[in-house]
């Protein structure tokens, strides 16, 4: 039998794994400071934008999860590479978008297919194959960091572009920026998936989702990462728009976007070194009653500018925190020779959840004027989170093997 190849040096994959989520997640977080640029040029409705940013989020979910499968078969390099392709040509394609429907094939799915490409659930194929179980969990945490950071680096960058070039070359200044992940994902080719060879599985692909969607827990994380898509992107993309209608200036929405980054930063770094200490479930559990918890508190109180940063800084330790935690419990219970496409499946469920967020913010304000509907209801999700995580089993995955020949 050939020897497998050695596993790719840790520092290496967090590396060029941390960068490609950078970029790739920091374009993305800013996509709300478009939206009022882009629906007052173009004559379109709040709506228009909304569900064109609904569907990259679920074309997005569900491109990951073929993304996932081919990661897992081919190496995550082929389709990294792909997936910053993709963002270039979708940036440039939202750009110069004349009709809603142009601007929902290439800002929705032709961006939320690269997003597949690039973001978490390949990258933490590559981290589930070469970090060993005791520092996993970290290892994601360390790299979701990464995604709270290129928020905190991008999204003032992105509103200085707009503000300084215009919203359409601003676009294009992006496109170019998403083709440096192209010689970056090089530092995450793995050596075992050389001349077309996979890594060694023993199950079908088949096989594991069989397993996966018959085990209870595997569900009930579904069903979290649900709620967790539908408040995050919901907050991300109209919370600007949301500020400016009661009269907030831009800035003001700017900054807590920056904050929400910032803090999101230290909130998956420690979720991830919690995650190697304490019951995942928990850790879920407390993150989504805490952010019903901060919603409820932030409707409550007085709006200012100082209101807005404390919430912005609230939400940004809990923001993506259940990013590493939710992949950790995947790749604890059913192990890491299927952890792409099994996590793809569950972040499809989060895209569904931010497909709901996303669009109904605007079709709700496009109806009734107001976002308050859409906090309520992002309030009970929180809470019905916390109680769907509490039953999860996180422990390994008991399998029946064949008989050993004598």
């Amino acid at each position: 039998m050939t020897p497998r190849a050695p596993p790719l040096s840790m520092s290496q994959v967090l590396l060029c794994g941390a960068a490609i989520v950078t970029l790739s997640m920091g374009i993305r977080h800013g996509f709300g400071l478009w939206l009022q640029p882009i629906t007052q040029a173009q004559g379109w409705s709040r709506e228009n934008f909304a569900f064109a940013i609904a569907i990259q989020n679920l074309a997005w979910g569900f491109a990951g999860i073929f993304a996932g499968m081919v990661a897992d078969k081919f190496g995550a390099f082929r389709v990294i590479i792909a997936g910053a392709l993709l963002y270039a040509l979708g940036l440039v394609g939202m750009a110069f978008s004349s009709t809603p429907l142009l601007f929902g094939l290439t800002a929705g799915i032709l961006i939320g297919v690269a997003q597949a490409g690039t973001t978490y659930a390949v990258v933490y194929g590559v981290i589930g194959r070469n970090v060993g179980a005791d520092r996993r969990s970290w290892a994601m945490g360390i790299t979701a960091a990464a995604g709270s950071f290129g928020q905190f680096l991008m999204v003032p960058t992105e509103s200085f572009l707009i503000q300084s070039v215009g919203w359409q070359q601003a676009l294009v200044v992006l496109a170019m920026a998403a083709l440096l992940m192209v010689p970056l994902a090089w530092g995450l080719r793995e050596p075992s998936f050389g001349a077309g060879g996979a890594v060694r599985r023993d199950q079908s692909i088949l096989q594991a989702l069989r397993e996966a969607f018959t085990y209870p827990s595997f569900q009930l994380l579904m069903a979290g990462y649900f709620v967790c898509g539908f408040q995050v992107v919901f907050i991300g993309v109209h919370m600007p728009s949301y500020l400016k209608d009661k009269g907030l200036s831009p800035e003001v929405a700017g900054y807590a976007l920056a904050l929400i980054g910032l803090t999101n930063v230290l909130g998956t770094y420690a979720a991830g070194v919690l995650g190697q200490r304490l019951n995942k479930r928990h850790i879920l559990a407390f993150i989504y009653l805490a952010r019903s918890v901060a919603i409820a508190v932030f409707l409550i109180a007085p709006l200012t500018p100082m209101s807005v940063y404390v919430f912005s800084s609230v939400m940004g330790l809990l923001w993506l925190s259940t990013v590493p935690v939710t992949n950790a419990a995947v790749a604890q219970i059913f192990g890491v020779a299927h952890l792409s496409m099994l996590s793809g499946f569950v972040f499809f469920s989060h895209q569904i959840g931010s497909f709901m967020g996303v669009w109904l913010g605007g079709y709700l304000y496009d109806r009734t004027g107001s976002y308050n509907i859409v906090w309520y209801i992002a309030i009970a999700l929180g809470v019905l989170a916390a109680l769907v995580n509490l039953p999860i089993k996180e422990s390994a995955i008991e399998r029946k093997t064949a008989a050993q020949p004598a």
